[in-house]
């Protein structure tokens, strides 16, 4: 069938009319023409948009002229390509949204000064330059050079860690985050078991114990226990090297109390093999954490901090690994407990404006270290009584849990930055808090 002249091929999908096309600006811009070009290479600052792919770096001089806008690739070819290009400029900043990773580590062991600033930071600053609201990364490290530019004096240059405390972070790291699908794959297997045997989960405290995975890869289904007795419960308790205090009969009966599954023998058994999975992945998971506790343990005694984050009431091996590796022992980058409460998130966010005022939350902040602290100020009340009477006044304040821990983890964190400054153990008699509330 012959189609009428200029209707286009049929397959070629119709394009946006021209009203629609966005504007003519600076190429991968969005259409926002916000760079002013050639300038001079004296008194120059740069920002780096970094991707996973492929990285975006602008450099600006004084007047905020743009010198050089490019791309490079994520790759050893392309790292030495940017290195090579940004040696030309003499005493150059580069800021950048993140403080770490192999981008910034490639860049401080070639000697370029590299500035972190928070994303919010560039987000705010994001609508001095453009009010459509468009994005892209050549427009965001251009953002980020002129920021540095206009207020480089607000920002500090990123200050290395040191081998020990880089080595400790990684193990941490690793090791939260199996922790964290340990506790995923936990709550699969126990949402599993209260589909069709109820039971099965309440037997033993704790459904990840080595002796709860191994009763379930013994009967993974309400059938293969259906004739299990209370002498047949013993010996495989005793086959299991069972520690707990509770007698065979008394798991028994909180086997056959728990409500029974409804499920019929096809169901039963597909979540069977559901079970036996998950119990698997849970076999593999948990030694590998135990493994990494041993490395931290090991990593945290030859660290220099170590035993001055370790000399705190209930720090604990982890738990102090956890506080180190966020600080860090970098003694510049807090120059106040009040800089360091900020980012551990412990302190509120106030707003003010006119005669209205407002206390919320604060959500920006490192929260693996606010996590670790409020964390170990918890667990700190067990053994320091100052800590529960701090505690305790909060909640009688009206605090709930939450809030009430925070409190006392913004009262550790003086004490604590105070000791990490000089570098001294936590000494109780010298603590004025516990000598007044011992008084």
């Amino acid at each position: 069938m012959n189609r009428a002249a200029g209707t286009g091929h049929r397959k070629k999908r119709p394009g946006a009319p021209l009203n629609e096309h966005p504007g003519q600006g600076r190429p991968d811009t969005g259409g926002e023409a916000i760079f002013a070009w050639e300038g001079n290479v004296e008194n120059c600052t740069a920002g780096l948009d970094w991707a996973s792919e492929t990285h975006a770096i602008c450099i600006v001089d004084g007047r905020g002229t743009v010198c050089e806008s490019f791309t490079i690739a994520h790759d050893a070819n392309g790292l030495s390509d940017l290195l090579r290009r940004l040696r030309r400029y003499s005493e150059l900043r580069v800021a950048i949204e993140r403080p770490d990773g192999l981008l910034v580590d490639t860049l401080v062991d070639g000697g370029v000064r590299v500035v972190p600033i928070h994303p919010n930071k560039l987000k705010a600053a994001r609508e001095r330059y453009t009010t459509s609201g468009a994005k892209s990364d050549p427009g965001d490290a251009y953002v980020l050079a002129d920021l540095l530019r206009t207020d480089g004096h607000r920002f500090r240059d990123l200050a290395p860690l040191s081998e020990a405390t880089k080595a400790l972070r990684a193990l941490v790291r690793s090791r939260d985050d199996m922790v964290k699908a340990k506790v995923a794959l936990t709550n699969q297997l126990a949402a599993q078991l209260a589909a069709f045997w109820p039971g099965a989960a309440e037997i033993f405290h704790q459904l990840d114990s080595d002796i709860a995975l191994a009763f379930l890869t013994r009967y993974p289904t309400p059938e293969a226990a259906a004739h299990l007795a209370e002498a047949r419960l013993r010996a495989f308790l005793r086959r299991n090297a069972y520690c707990g205090r509770r007698p065979a009969s008394e798991l028994l009966a909180r086997l056959r109390a728990a409500p029974s599954g409804l499920a019929g023998a096809l169901e039963s058994e597909a979540r069977g093999e559901c079970v036996k999975a998950l119990v698997r992945a849970l076999g593999v998971l948990l030694p590998q954490i135990r493994e990494l506790e041993g490395a931290i343990a090991v990593a945290l005694d030859e660290h220099p901090d170590g035993a001055l984050v370790k000399s705190f009431p209930r720090a604990g091996e982890v738990n102090a690994a956890q506080l180190l590796a966020e600080i860090g022992d970098v003694r510049e980058r807090y120059v106040s407990d009040d800089v360091l409460a900020m980012e551990a998130g412990v302190v509120p966010v106030t707003r003010r404006s006119g005669k209205s005022k407002s206390v919320g939350f604060r959500w920006a902040c490192n929260k693996r270290l606010r996590r670790a602290l409020t964390g170990w100020a918890d667990n700190s009340r067990r053994a320091s009584p100052w800590a529960e009477i701090l505690y305790r006044r909060a909640r009688e304040r009206g605090a709930d849990h939450p809030h009430a821990t925070r409190i006392l983890a913004r009262a550790w964190l003086r004490v604590l930055w105070r000791c990490w400054q000089d570098r001294a153990l936590y000494d109780p008699a010298q603590h004025l808090g516990t000598t007044h509330s011992a008084a």
